[in-house]
């Protein structure tokens, strides 16, 4: 079993690479995903952070809108939202790596140099794409303005600096070169688990 962790900033292309992934036979969890099933009606994170921020929560579940209004007039605020939700959304990684037997499985999350996690995989891969494209395809999802997409994009590591750090990088200006730099990836990993 290898360990891909996939991450690249907000806007990249990084769900979509993910999927590309997928269509090559990895196994993916994502860690978005994770945070959404926490986030929902019944969900492990709704009455932690609930009883510590009683607006964020509506009919049963947590909402985001919310928690970005929040966040944007407490600065102590995301740290105390990551303290509850990162201890849970390592939980479900480690029960979706319990349950999966894909020989590649792709650990998609977006902060994983951010929170150290470089470390608990085989290699990274990051997408990238230049900052105008990175921009247009944020704005053109409608749910946040300029100045909360220019907040996450500072709380996030530079692009160029992850994709340094990586091991592999995809560049998601086209998906088709994505594609084909994905099958490539997966070729590598698969022929470096042959001849282990």
């Amino acid at each position: 079993m290898f360990l891909l962790g996939l991450t690249g900033s907000i806007g990249m292309g990084k769900s979509t690479t993910a999927k590309m992934f997928e269509d090559e036979g990895c196994a993916l969890w994502d860690a978005d995903a994770a945070v959404h099933r926490l986030y929902g009606a019944g969900g492990a994170a709704v009455e932690k952070i609930g009883k510590l921020f009683p607006d964020a929560v509506a009919d049963g579940a947590v909402s985001t809108a919310k928690l970005r209004e929040i966040i944007a007039k407490d600065e102590t605020a995301l740290k105390t939202i990551e303290g509850i939700v990162h201890p849970l959304v390592g939980q479900d990684r480690v029960e979706f790596l319990n349950n999966t037997k894909a020989d590649i499985i792709v650990l998609d999350i977006p902060l994983l140099f951010e929170t150290g996690g470089e470390g608990k995989v085989d290699a990274v891969v990051c997408v990238l794409t230049d900052d105008e494209t990175q921009k247009e395809r944020v704005m053109a999802r409608g749910v946040m303005t300029e100045t909360q997409f220019e907040l996450i994009r500072s709380k996030q590591l530079p692009a160029a600096t992850k994709a340094e750090r990586a091991d592999y990088v995809i560049n998601t200006d086209t998906m088709d070169q994505a594609r084909e730099q994905v099958r490539n990836v997966v070729r590598d990993i698969r022929e470096k688990l042959q001849n282990a």
